[in-house]
Formats: C-alpha cells, structure tokens, sequence
C-alpha cells in the first residue's frame, strides 16, 4: 500500500503542522536556515505523520509527490528485478528521501518502507521546488543532502567492488561503531537478513561471516556487536581514511 492510498491522501488537499510540532521540526538540517516566512508556507503544506511497521511509502516508478524527511524511526530504501529484491540504503532519523526524485519531477528508481514505527514529514514536491528557487539556504541545504548522498553511494560501490563480503561486513560494523562516536558494543540497524541484503550477501554468507570475524575482534549476541579487538578488525577490513 503507497503511503497516499494509507492516508487517503491527494495533492489537492490541504495540510498544516500542529503549532506544537513545528518548533521540532524547524531544527531539522534543511529547514534550520530557512527564512521564517517561507519556512511557514512550507509547513502550512506539509503533514507529520506516524506510520507502522512494514507500510511501503511508495514504489519504484511512481511520481514524487511529496519530500519524504523521517523524523524518527527507520526507512529502507530498497529495489527489485523479478522475485528478487535487495536493500539500497537505510535512512536514519534527519534525513530525507528520495531527494533527487522529489526536485528533477522525475519517478522513483528506489521503494521505500517502514522498518519501524516511523514519523515522517511530507513535504509537497512541487512547494519543495518554488521554494528552493526563492530560499538561498534551502538551495544550499539540499545540495548538501544530495553531496552527501551521491559521495555516500560512491563509498559503498567502492566498498563493494574492492572487499570480499567478509571484510564488507567489518567495515560495515567499524563505520557504525565510528557514526555512533566510537562505541564498542551497539546494535545492528534492522534484522541481519536487511545486512545482509544492503551488503550484497546471502544470509548463510553474512552468518559464515559472523562466525568468521569471531578470530578478529567482533562478538555477537542476537542483534548485538561487540567490538572485544579494534586493532585486530582494522587490520582486516583496512578502512580507507579517504573512503571510509
């Protein structure tokens, strides 16, 4: 179900953020440098809403109707030729979605799901687009989502073409111990069969591998990662300080 049809939604109806949900809202990145005014219009259009677990937001080649920026909760962006499907990018709270698709008027070439009770603000693309042409640091905002997106798929290509899966997935773990300032022990975003996907493994590969970074530092219980040897997981995922 297309996040319009869950909410009965049109491009004609009218929206508006609570007065209470804008201030929350005004802090994120690319509305916090907004002229006030125009900030205003844009939320007197837009709508914040609260979605299950597991609800598909919209499917690959359907039109951008509305900036998606999650708030809170969890969002897989995913693809899929046939029976098959694979997970893209994981969306963490602050960020938006599909970003590109939403300004170039153009479909989706990625679907997007809920992994969690998530909130997201719905922002109608064609307000998103005049505004960009009138909001100086809007303009800026949005091309540093997009540098951040576009750099963020050239790491993981890069990390694909040039690591086995094996040395994939420790530095895909160091690269979430070092966002999540450095911590030892965290848990994994999602379900290991998710890992899996956005790391381009099969499940029994990602467990072989699990079992297999035990002789390196990781240890792992369910969804949790403990780093017992940093030293030891560097050596063999050799993060790239310009990459990584």
């Amino acid at each position: 179900m297309s996040i319009s049809r869950y909410l009965g939604l049109t491009l004609n109806t009218e929206y508006d953020l609570r007065p209470e949900e804008r201030p929350e809202i005004a802090r994120l990145p690319i509305f916090s440098d907004m002229d006030e005014t125009l900030r205003d219009s844009i939320f007197s259009a837009s709508l914040l809403q609260a979605f299950p677990r597991q609800l598909v937001l919209f499917e690959v080649g359907q039109r951008a109707d509305f900036l998606h920026i999650l708030v809170d909760g969890l969002v897989e962006l995913f693809t899929s030729n046939g029976d098959r499907d694979t997970s893209m990018v994981i969306v963490t709270p602050g960020h938006s979605f599909i970003l590109a698709a939403a300004i170039t008027d153009m479909p989706y070439l990625m679907a997007a799901r809920t992994l969690s009770t998530s909130r997201i603000l719905l922002v109608p693309a064609p307000l998103l687009r005049d505004t960009i042409e009138q909001d100086g640091a809007l303009n800026r905002a949005t091309m540093h989502e997009l540098a951040w997106d576009y750099r963020e798929m050239v790491r993981a290509l890069t990390d694909m073409k040039l690591r086995q899966s094996t040395e994939r997935l420790a530095n895909h773990l160091l690269l979430q111990s070092r966002r999540l300032g450095g911590a030892d022990c965290f848990q994994l975003r999602g379900e290991k069969r998710l890992l899996a996907s956005l790391l381009g493994m099969t499940p029994e590969n990602l467990s072989r591998a699990f079992g297999a970074l035990a002789q390196h530092g990781i240890r792992v219980d369910g969804l949790t990662i403990s780093i017992t040897d940093r030293k030891a997981m560097e050596g063999f995922a050799r993060p790239d300080p310009f990459f990584d």
